[in-house]
């Protein structure tokens, strides 16, 4: 509710680069709010063209044709480049691929394939589900030739792949086969105030409790700087039966 005054409040404060991660379904009637508000790019979940596949993956009661709309509508009022996500899950959408390249090639919008992570417990995760970054790739390579380009800096979890002819972008994220903990520089704030320096955290720490504790903006800035220090997060480096059987937040609490 009230997104946009929300975004509106956020672009008031200097230096922030304000971005949406979001299904696309009410973007066509919102881009434009979203857009004035001071949002500067929208990233879309979209895990198939294919609507039975789509539903598949997501539970979700509205079309793909709703999502296309919506990246269409986030592009007309300048939300760009639009990235578009698609987690890939084995013997669900792994034939969706390359649809899903040839769609978007050209249109100037970035599409990320992301390897299927245990985020959380909700998902069923298992290993034997994850398509890995090599395999994607190799779909990709054997009709439309990419070649590896240089991060747009350190610390960027996709890694970035641009069509040999000029049709633009992809990126993969790898956090299974190919783990990026050592220059991993995310960090995640809850909505009830629990700062979470990985995806895969058990716990978080208490950032409300400072901000409404009276002290002020370099003793915020001092203890958010000792718990980055402190962390010793390394999950995807990790990662083993026992690791994968820890509680750990979901996604829909920590944000991606």
């Amino acid at each position: 509710r009230q997104l946009e005054r929300l975004i509106a409040m956020l672009a008031c404060i200097d230096g922030l680069d304000l971005t949406l991660t979001t299904n696309g379904a009410l973007l066509p009637e919102k881009a434009r709010a979203l857009k004035e508000a001071g949002l500067s790019r929208v990233t879309v979940s979209l895990d198939s063209l294919d609507d039975n596949v789509f539903r598949a993956m997501n539970d979700v009661d509205f079309p793909v044709q709703r999502v296309l709309a919506g990246i269409d509508a986030a592009a007309r009022v300048g939300l760009n480049p639009v990235k578009i996500n698609m987690v890939v899950k084995r013997g669900v959408n792994e034939r969706s691929i390359l649809p899903m390249a040839r769609y978007f090639r050209g249109t100037g919008h970035i599409l990320r394939f992301i390897e299927y992570m245990d985020v959380g417990h909700s998902n069923g995760w298992r290993l034997d589900d994850v398509v890995p970054a090599k395999e994607i790739l190799s779909a990709i390579q054997a009709e439309l030739p990419i070649e590896l380009i240089d991060a747009n800096y350190r610390g960027e979890v996709a890694r970035r792949w641009r069509y040999r002819d000029g049709g633009g972008e992809i990126g993969i994220i790898a956090s299974v086969t190919q783990p990026f903990c050592r220059d991993c520089s995310r960090a995640r704030i809850s909505a009830d105030g629990q700062l979470f320096t990985c995806l895969f955290a058990t716990k978080g720490r208490d950032l409300r409790s400072l901000l409404r504790g009276g002290i002020g903006d370099v003793e915020i800035s001092d203890a958010i700087a000792l718990m980055w220090q402190d962390r010793n997060d390394r999950y995807s480096d990790l990662r083993s039966a026992a690791t994968v059987g820890l509680p750990k937040v979901e996604m829909s609490y920590v944000g991606g």
